[in-house]
């Protein structure tokens, strides 16, 4: 085994020119994989299966390895079958329909109920940013859309009658979210009031515009929201996804639906909860109402 192991890092080096480190890294792999195959009497790489390679990728999770250990162990690994079966020292390539380990998504931390009501009630609503930055911030928390999603929105896609947002538009994402009586009357008085005056050409149709009247970037956005959880003093660290991440912590925390909060966030796929999916649809709207931590909220004007 160790005898294939050189012979790939020296194919490694002649054919790509690899760094050393690079190189060493492809070695540390492959020589940890075949201690684990000799612990098993595994004598040849071609008895190494599809299981065999399920196995020591599910010993390394149990090691406590990093996501990103376990992907890179893959690569290596499955850089190293292809070129045994190229050099017809294998009759198979394990990896023949084995998908690769998927690193693990870094979610935003969430903020706790009431951290979310120091930040939100940051804004001052005296001054027309502070006005809009009150809406976008209530609006953002009330629906737990994107931020891509927050930005590219314009007037049209709000329907203050009947409380919903439509995003994503033309996208895999589109979907039609509720928010609170509370938030639509920061919206109401952001539009009645604040927006008007803040732009420079009438025919703007961006619901968030910028200081100069055009819409806001995300860039914009996150050093908006930056400075108001530094205001208040937030220990947890504030990203773009830090108020959708609070959005569905809270409404789970509460006891929505797994498939609501799915539906609600325009998820298209969330493996850890495919179990929960087959339950009946519930009312999302009725569920909305009954769990989001602001929707109780009175309905008299800020």
């Amino acid at each position: 085994m160790d005898n294939r192991l050189a012979a790939f890092i020296h194919d490694l080096s002649e054919r790509k020119g690899l760094s050393e480190a690079t190189l060493s890294s492809y070695r540390r792999d492959l020589e940890q994989f075949i201690v684990f195959l000799q612990e098993r009497e595994i004598q040849t790489f071609d008895q190494v299966t599809r299981a065999t390679l399920i196995l020591y990728f599910s010993a390394l999770k149990e090691q406590g390895r990093a996501s990103s250990t376990v992907t890179r162990a893959s690569v290596s690994l499955r850089a190293f079958f292809r070129y045994l079966q190229r050099e017809l020292l294998i009759r198979q390539d394990p990896f023949l329909h084995l998908e690769s380990p998927k690193p693990e998504r870094k979610t935003a931390q969430p903020l706790s109920i009431e951290e979310t009501a120091l930040l939100l009630d940051r804004p001052d609503p005296s001054s027309l940013l502070g006005l809009r930055d009150k809406a976008m911030l209530e609006l953002l928390y009330a629906t737990g859309i994107r931020v891509s999603e927050l930005i590219c929105l314009d007037v049209e896609d709000v329907d203050l009658r009947l409380r919903f947002v439509r995003c994503g538009e033309g996208s895999r994402h589109e979907r039609i979210v509720p928010f609170t009586p509370h938030t639509g009357e920061w919206l109401e008085r952001y539009l009645n009031e604040g927006r008007p005056a803040m732009l420079q050409d009438a025919d703007e149709r961006a619901l968030f515009p910028n200081r100069l009247g055009g819409r806001i970037t995300r860039q914009g956005f996150w050093k908006t929201l930056k400075k108001y959880g530094q205001a208040v003093g937030l220990k947890t660290e504030i990203t773009p996804h830090t108020l959708r991440s609070s959005f569905a912590s809270h409404l789970l925390s509460g006891g929505a639906d797994l498939k609501a909060v799915q539906e609600l966030m325009g998820h298209a796929d969330i493996s850890s909860t495919q179990a929960y999916l087959n339950k009946p649809g519930a009312n999302i709207k009725a569920i909305y109402d009954k769990f989001h931590p602001r929707a109780a909220m009175n309905e008299s004007r800020p």
